[in-house]
């Protein structure tokens, strides 16, 4: 189940079931555990270990000390069968620790792809990461909670657990999240507060002045007129039939069950 052009180091200790991949580096004293799948180019660092059930993509880098795919730290959590599932291309930094899903939710956590997860980031069971994200050092997800694609965390930054994040949103250092994030908006407080829109990200993501403009309208509608989600939906749709842009806000809000940051 090790590809030819793995190299392995002699101190690895690697499960006789373990699927690893061509050329896939283990470093030494890494662990990697039974029904664990590391798939092609992979670079795993030293003293890593890896849990099954974890599937873990292509062109991943994963360094020292991290913990992946153990199980969760949930009190109802009583042994059962459940899963990690990681993308392509993610660098894992030291120290972090991401743990599989409950048999509560869908029995799995899962990971997108082109993710940087800086030194001490937690990710904890049955939480749902797009694609393209950032998480500086010691970000901290709880529980069922989903992060959109292209979100950026700061370091010390912490969520609720279930609580959502959308697309294209900015929560700052040391930001507490006890309520939703919608697409666009930046984050930042104790507990957090939105600050307007995230048009420089979306600049450096190509999306047109014409549609970074309307993303503010929808902003502007929903913030600063003292709308309930409810009464601004239907302005918000009117927009989103004007600018596609802004129909990731609309649906984000269609799914709002605990509140967004006010």
């Amino acid at each position: 189940m090790i590809h030819p052009s793995a190299v392995i180091h002699e101190t690895a200790i690697i499960h006789a079931d373990a699927v690893i991949g061509a050329h896939v580096e283990i470093g030494p004293w890494t662990v990697v555990g039974a029904e664990v799948e590391i798939g092609d180019g992979s670079w795993i660092g030293s003293h890593v270990v890896i849990k099954g059930p974890t599937k873990i993509g292509q062109g991943n880098k994963i360094f020292q000390f991290c913990s992946i795919g153990e199980d969760c730290q949930d009190k109802k959590y009583k042994g059962e069968r459940t899963a990690l599932e990681i993308g392509d291309h993610n660098v894992i930094r030291e120290h972090c620790t991401f743990h599989r899903g409950t048999v509560q939710d869908q029995a799995l956590t899962k990971v997108g792809s082109r993710n940087l997860f800086m030194v001490n980031v937690h990710v904890a069971h049955d939480c749902v990461i797009g694609d393209d994200c950032i998480f500086a050092n010691n970000a901290t997800l709880a529980g069922h909670v989903n992060i959109g694609d292209w979100v950026i965390f700061g370091g010390l930054a912490a969520i609720h657990q279930f609580g959502r994040v959308g697309s294209h949103a900015f929560v700052a250092g040391m930001a507490a999240l006890n309520k939703d994030v919608p697409p666009y908006v930046m984050a930042a407080g104790h507990y957090a507060k939105p600050f307007g829109v995230n048009s420089e990200g979306l600049k450096r993501r190509g999306y047109s002045p014409e549609a970074i403009t309307m993303v503010k309208r929808a902003y502007k509608l929903l913030y600063r007129q003292g709308l309930t989600i409810e009464a601004a939906l239907p302005e918000l749709e009117a927009m989103a039939a004007e600018e596609p842009a802004v129909a990731l806000f609309v649906d984000f809000l269609k799914q709002n069950e605990r509140g967004i940051v006010r």
